[in-house]
């Protein structure tokens, strides 16, 4: 693979150009990490705005009907619904977990079978979010379990 770096003038957009024979799924994840390094996502708390990294949520949750970005201590509320946030994190370590939730596979610490054939992810920051039945299907696809 052969990697080239050019310095740009000032104010010249910057661009990358990936030459590949096929798209397979760690090139989109090289694709995600070059983007999400710079996205940023505007949340909201105590009527200021604030921008912040997608790597730092440790998961997105819904209650009544607003939308919650939860952080290692902290939480905000964003605009964006679950069904948005799902698809602008497709083929990320973003994972639908429930109806109301959407999990950093990152922000894991542990997953363990819990009752009713669902799973407890116990996060990094120690608290512990339910994965449902309907999804562990897809989280041991994910995971190539």
């Amino acid at each position: 693979m052969k990697i080239t770096i050019q310095d740009l003038p000032e104010g010249a957009e910057e661009e990358i150009i990936i030459r590949c024979r096929g798209m397979d799924e760690q090139l989109l994840k090289l694709i995600y990490a070059l983007k999400s390094g710079r996205e940023k996502l505007a949340v909201s708390k105590d009527d200021r705005i604030v921008q912040i990294s997608p790597s730092a949520v440790y998961y997105f949750e819904s209650v009544d009907n607003r939308v919650f970005a939860c952080l290692e201590k902290e939480v905000y509320e964003t605009k964006l619904k679950l069904y948005e946030l799902e698809d602008r994190f497709f083929g990320t370590d973003f994972f639908r977990a429930s109806k109301s939730t959407i999990i950093n596979l990152t922000k894991v610490e542990s997953l363990s079978p819990a009752f009713n054939g669902r799973f407890e992810a116990s996060m990094k920051n120690g608290e512990k979010l339910i994965v449902s039945r309907q999804y562990v299907p897809f989280l041991k696809k994910k995971l190539e379990l």
